[in-house]
C-alpha cells in the first residue's frame, strides 16, 4: 500500500489465447490433429465470440482496462478454449483414456502461450498453470516446467467429480503432484464450478448447478485435509477461488466436529462410528481448523457485503479479492465501487491486506515493486473508505446484488 492509495491485486482474474494462436505453441507433432479439430470446432460460448473477445489475450488492452480499475496486477486463470478441448477448460469434463494425450498436449499449449503473456508485463500477472490428474507422473513433470517457465499462480487443481472416472481427490494417487507443489512452493488452486458432476440443459439442471457447484468445489478442501494431505506436505498451500467465503467458518466448524467426533470414536469400544474414524487421527494429522490456519487462502472474489463481518473467523491473512475480470459477473469496470461496498469503514490495514498484501505473499508478487504503480493509478484510501450509496446502473456483478445472506456452502 502506498502512503494514500491502496495497491489492489486481483486474486481472480481469466485470460487464454485466441483458438488459432495457440497452434504455435503445440508440439509440431500435432499439428495436423490441431488443424482437422480447429476447422470443424464451434465456440459455444458467446463472450468469447463478442467484440470483448480480445480482453483475453490483448496485453495492451488488459493492462490498460485493469488499471482504469484500479488495479496493478492480477492472478490469471485459464478463460479460452485450449487445443482439442469441448469446451474452456476449467468445466470441461475429465478426458476419456483416448482424449488424454491430446488433451494434455493442448493444455501444454496454453501453459506455453501463458508464460508468454505474463512475461509481457514483469512482475504484474502471476500465471496459473494447467495439469490433468489421468496421469499424475506427466502432472508433476508440467509442475516443474511451468515453474521454471515462470508460471508463478501455482497450478489449478481439476475437479473430480463423481463418475468422472479419475480417483477422488483424497486418494494417496495424488501425493506426488502434493509432493512437488510443496517442494517447489506452487500453489494448489481450486476454482469454482470445476468439479461439478453434468447435469444436463434443462432449466431445473442449469438451475440446480447453481445452487450445487460451489459445493462440489468446496469438496477438495475437506478431501484434501482428511486425506492427509497437508500432514505429509505440511508447507502445502491451498487457495479456494470464486467460491464465496461466507461458508467458510461454519464448515470448519462442522469438519472439526467430526474430526473430533470420529477419532474419539475410534478409541473406544467397536461400534459402526469407531469403524468410521478408525486410522483418521494417523492418517490425517492436525484437525482442520488447524489446516485452514496453516495451509488455506481464499480468493474472495467480489467479496460482498454480508461476508465481511466474519472476516476475523475467515482469518484476515487469508482473504484474497478479485475482481473475475474479464468475466460479466466481474466487478469491471466498478472495481472501486466494488470494494466500496464491502470495505467502506473498515481499518484501512486491514483492506490493505484483502486487497493486495494477502495475495503479494500467497503469490510472490513484489509489492514495493507494485506500489509505484498503484501510486498513479490505485483507488485512494478516502474513496474507498466511503460508503456505496447508489450502485451502478448497468453493474452485472453479484457483488451489487441486493440482500444475500450467509451461506450454508
Amino acid at each position: 500500500m502506498t502512503t494514500d492509495r491502496y495497491t489492489v491485486i486481483s486474486a481472480d482474474c481469466h485470460a487464454g489465447a485466441d483458438l488459432l494462436d495457440y497452434k504455435p505453441y503445440l508440439e509440431k507433432r500435432h499439428h495436423d490433429d490441431f488443424d482437422a479439430w480447429a476447422a470443424t470446432y464451434v465456440n459455444p460460448h458467446e463472450d468469447l465470440l463478442a467484440d470483448t473477445a480480445d480482453r483475453n489475450w490483448n496485453s495492451e488492452r488488459r493492462v490498460a482496462e485493469l488499471e482504469a480499475d484500479g488495479i496493478v496486477a492480477e492472478v490469471v486463470f485459464p478463460n479460452t478454449i485450449p487445443p482439442f478441448f469441448p469446451s474452456a477448460s476449467l468445466m470441461a469434463p475429465a478426458p476419456t483414456r483416448e482424449e488424454l494425450e491430446l488433451r494434455w498436449a493442448g493444455l501444454r499449449a496454453h501453459n506455453r502461450w501463458l508464460a508468454d503473456f505474463c512475461g509481457l508485463v514483469p512482475g504484474r500477472r502471476a500465471g496459473v498453470a494447467q495439469i490433468l490428474l489421468g496421469d499424475v507422473d506427466a502432472a508433476v513433470a508440467e509442475i516443474h516446467r511451468t515453474k521454471e517457465a515462470g508460471l508463478t499462480g501455482g497450478i489449478l487443481l481439476p475437479g473430480a467429480p463423481p463418475g468422472s472416472g479419475v480417483p477422488e481427490l483424497y486418494s494417496a494417487a495424488y501425493d506426488p503432484i502434493w509432493a512437488a507443489c510443496a517442494d517447489l512452493d506452487v500453489p494448489v488452486n481450486h476454482h469454482g464450478g470445476s468439479a461439478s458432476p453434468p447435469l444436463g440443459e434443462e432449466p431445473a439442471a442449469r438451475a440446480v448447478f447453481m445452487v450445487e457447484t460451489t459445493w462440489f468445489s468446496h469438496r477438495a478442501l475437506w478431501h484434501l485435509i482428511f486425506g492427509g494431505a497437508f500432514r505429509r506436505h505440511p508447507s502445502l498451500k491451498l487457495i479456494l477461488t470464486e467460491q464465496g467465503s461466507g461458508w467458510i467458518p461454519g464448515v470448519i466448524e462442522m469438519l472439526d466436529y467430526y474430526h473430533e467426533r470420529l477419532v474419539s470414536a475410534a478409541t473406544r469400544a467397536v461400534t459402526a462410528e469407531s469403524r468410521f474414524g478408525a486410522g483418521l487421527a494417523e492418517s490425517m494429522g492436525k484437525g482442520p481448523s488447524a489446516v485452514w490456519r496453516d495451509n488455506c487462502y481464499v480468493g474472495a472474489s467480489f467479496m460482498r457485503p454480508h461476508e465481511v463481518p466474519l472476516r476475523d473467523r475467515i482469518g484476515l491473512d487469508k482473504i484474497m479479492w478479485g475482481s473475475d475480470y474479464p468475466h460479466d459477473e466481474g466487478t469491471t469496470p466498478y472495481s472501486r465501487e466494488g470494494l466500496r461496498i464491502a470495505y467502506a469503514g473498515l481499518p484501512r490495514e486491514e483492506v490493505a491486506r484483502m486487497t493486495g498484501g494477502n495475495a503479494a505473499r500467497v503469490y510472490g508478487f513484489d509489492l514495493p515493486f507494485l506500489d509505484t504503480i498503484a501510486a498513479k493509478v490505485g483507488p485512494t484510501v478516502e474513496e474507498i473508505a466511503q460508503p456505496l450509496h447508489e450502485i451502478p446502473a448497468d453493474a452485472t456483478s453479484p457483488a451489487f446484488a441486493l440482500g444475500g445472506s450467509v451461506r450454508v456452502w
